[in-house]
């Protein structure tokens, strides 16, 4: 019998104690092993076999695009803060191709649908007629070459002739396919009919659509596509119901117009074009689908109003939706432009143009027809060359150019055409100022120099012009009697004497003939001379500077410029630049971030006594009967001058231009007025009058004014 007290026997029990504890250990460290194993192959299971499908469709259809994001556009305002061009947000369709997978027909079908119910058209620049007989809507003729002699991308239309090629049209004794015949092969190619099937309107519009992705497909258009824009909540819901894949509704700003006037100023926003637009703008790192300044202001200040365009990362899924999205760049917004504009003033302007024009007579011309309406023109300046008000008759609407822009592009009267600084007119006895202080300050006479006025002015053997005022006569006048009088006859005989040479060089010290500097398009004109008649392949004849000093012969010359003109010769021979720009403002206006501030382009060294001799002329002249009717009645003296200027000697036809400035002791403002067609300069006196009684309104100089409790622009 075993001790059990037996050392041995103690030791021996211990041992299979310890044996039995080290399998229990092994067994339980298995079991979790072979439990974890069955965990990983359940999870791999899972991921391989249940769910393999759609992770493989996510991880081939799921992508990151890099998006360029337009920054929102700055404001433009009056010199009062008054908005004039803000920002409103609209509702866009964007088409992702990729997103819509095969079934991509079907969508856009489905797409086009929602469109005829809701009335909505959509982007289609497809050059083949909406309906049979299809023909082509483009003169621009085919070509199947692939790039240019340049090398340049190809054009929408030599793309649709590698198109061709691409469907299979194989009419070989034929050089360029009917429209019925790419359409055709366009449908085939796209899924849209089979072999010996012919398309019909819905196959060409939706063709249509398939054509602008396929272009964007190819590189062919680098821009986006934007299907449609500006649409409502209805439209966009009825979209969200159909979960239409690929389609997309974007947010997005477009321009809006608070107010009718100043169109020609202003100008419009539109798409990069291609050629060198498109690349000025890349050059700067535009967008190519960004939303730019084409005319007016808004190109004038491009960079300042576009801000700094921002790009992100969109990962989207199989259905096109966006996922995720994180800023690469965030985009700043553009600066706000407060232009030098007093849109109360350049209201009244527009205002007093059209009813002036509404009261002038219809002329017929000889095939019995009535002729186009005849323009006019307005510029008002201050003392520095800051543009008040700029106007042009006929004009526009900005907020509907684009609906009617192939009608205002036809009209005779050309409203597209801002002859306030593109106009160019003979400035006739307007002119008479510039010669005045040209002959004075060059020595040629003295302000008590006074020359006979006897109605024909006969320094000439063979040709004696006439005095207006013929067969009447001035009699003997001196410089301050000879501009109230507008005598020709004075201006004939000093004009000669001071000399071509000189005239040209005083015109060209007070702008006429240049460009005055403004930020939007200008014409330079030109002053009349030897050099003038060569550009027109003409001889310059000595004699020919007696009409030159009038007004007359080859003078020709902007409203602005004229403006500017009596601007410059009444503030004292300070010579400044035209401009529009009063400051930028940054975008939330908490500051201004640049302010015009330019000095004088150059001064003009006039004596005083000769400036006070030429302001006397034309202070006196407000004061005859003509004009003091519409003049007294003003918080201000005037000083003015008319002109007649004959733009046709064979039809009789002239020109109407008054000059004025105010007020004569302390000049404020110059204006410029032009009336195509019209009879007498002194005519215009009553719009200058009206003008100028906006200008120093009570009215008008409060409603410059900010309230209390309100934002400051």
């Amino acid at each position: 019998m075993n001790n059990p007290f037996d050392p041995v026997h103690i030791q021996e029990e211990r041992a299979e104690r310890e044996a039995h504890r080290l399998k229990l250990r092994s067994n339980l460290l298995i079991a979790i092993f072979c439990a974890i194993l069955a965990g990983f192959v359940a999870v791999l299971y899972q991921a391989q076999i249940v769910e393999g499908a759609g992770y493989r469709s996510n991880s081939t259809v799921r992508n990151i695009q890099t998006e360029q994001v337009d920054s929102v556009r700055g404001e433009i305002l009056d010199r009062y803060g008054r908005v004039l061009v803000t920002n409103e947000v609209s509702y866009n369709v964007a088409l992702d191709y990729s997103a819509m997978g095969s079934g991509r027909n079907e969508i856009l079908a489905l797409l086009l649908d929602i469109c005829r119910e809701e009335g909505v058209a959509w982007t289609d620049d497809l050059p083949i007629s909406k309906a049979a007989p299809w023909i082509f809507t483009t003169e621009t003729p085919f070509s199947f070459q692939q790039k240019n002699s340049e090398g340049e991308m190809e054009t929408r239309l030599t793309y649709l002739g590698s198109l061709a090629k691409k469907c299979k049209w194989t009419a070989d004794d034929k050089p360029v396919p009917t429209a019925g015949e790419l359409l055709a092969a366009m449908c085939r190619t796209f899924g849209l009919i089979q072999e010996g099937e012919a398309p019909d309107a819905r196959d060409r519009e939706l063709a249509g659509v398939l054509y602008e992705l396929h272009l964007r497909l190819r590189e062919v258009d680098n821009s986006a596509y934007l299907f449609t824009q500006g649409v409502d909540m209805t439209f966009i819901s009825k979209v969200k119901e159909r979960a239409l894949a690929g389609v997309r509704i974007e947010t997005a700003t477009t321009r809006k117009y608070e107010t009718s006037y100043a169109a020609h100023v202003l100008g419009f926003t539109g798409k990069i074009d291609r050629g060198p637009e498109w690349d000025h703008y890349k050059e700067l790192s535009y967008p190519m689908n960004a939303t730019v300044g084409k005319e007016g202001v808004e190109l004038a200040f491009e960079e300042a109003l576009h801000g700094v365009s921002g790009s992100r990362l969109i990962e989207k899924d199989d259905a096109g939706n966006t996922i995720s999205q994180e800023w690469r760049k965030e985009p700043k917004p553009g600066d706000n432009v407060v232009l030098t504009l007093d849109m109360a003033l350049q209201a009244t302007t527009e205002d007093l143009l059209a009813r002036y024009a509404a009261r002038q007579e219809v002329k017929v011309g000889e095939d019995g027809e009535p002729e186009p309406a005849k323009g006019m023109a307005a510029a008002v300046v201050d003392m520095s060359g800051g543009v008040l008000a700029l106007a042009s008759y006929p004009t526009y609407d900005l907020s509907t150019f684009r609906e009617n822009y192939s009608q205002l592009q036809a009209d005779e009267s050309y409203p597209l055409n801002n002859r306030a600084t593109m106009g160019l007119y003979a400035p006739g006895s307007t002119f008479k100022m510039l010669t005045a202080i040209a002959a004075l300050d060059s020595g040629t006479i003295t302000t008590l120099d006074k020359v006979e006025c006897t109605a024909y002015y006969r320094f000439y053997p063979d040709v004696s012009p006439a005095c207006w005022i013929a067969p009447g006569r001035h009699g003997m006048e001196n410089v301050t009697q000879a501009i109230q009088d507008s005598c020709n006859i004075f201006f004939y005989d000093v004009g000669r004497r001071t000399g071509i040479a000189t005239i040209r060089e005083y015109a060209q010290k007070f702008g006429l003939g240049e460009y005055t500097g403004i930020e939007i398009p200008e014409k330079k004109g030109h002053v009349a001379g030897p050099e003038t008649s060569a550009s027109y392949d003409r001889q310059w004849f000595e004699g020919e500077t007696m009409y030159a000093a009038i007004g007359q012969d080859n003078n020709l010359f902007s409203p602005l410029q004229l403006a500017n003109y009596i601007a410059t010769l009444v503030n004292g021979g300070n010579h400044y630049a035209c401009h529009l720009l009063k400051e930028f403002k940054s975008s939330d206006y908490s500051q201004i971030t640049e302010t015009y501030d330019e000095p004088p382009l150059h001064t003009v060294d006039i004596q005083p006594e000769h400036l006070a001799a030429i302001k006397q002329g034309m202070y006196d002249l407000s004061k005859t009967y003509t004009m003091a009717r519409w003049f007294d009645s003003l918080p201000v003296e005037v000083g003015c001058k008319t002109g007649t200027a004959e733009t046709s000697a064979k039809a009789a036809t002239t020109n109407a231009i008054f000059v004025c400035f105010a007020p004569y002791d302390d000049p404020q403002v110059a204006l410029c007025l032009v009336s195509e067609g019209g009879e007498a300069g002194g005519t215009l006196a009553e719009l200058a009058a009206g003008i100028l009684a906006q200008y120093f309104s009570t009215d008008s100089s409060l409603s410059g004014l900010t309230p209390e409790n309100t934002l400051l622009h």
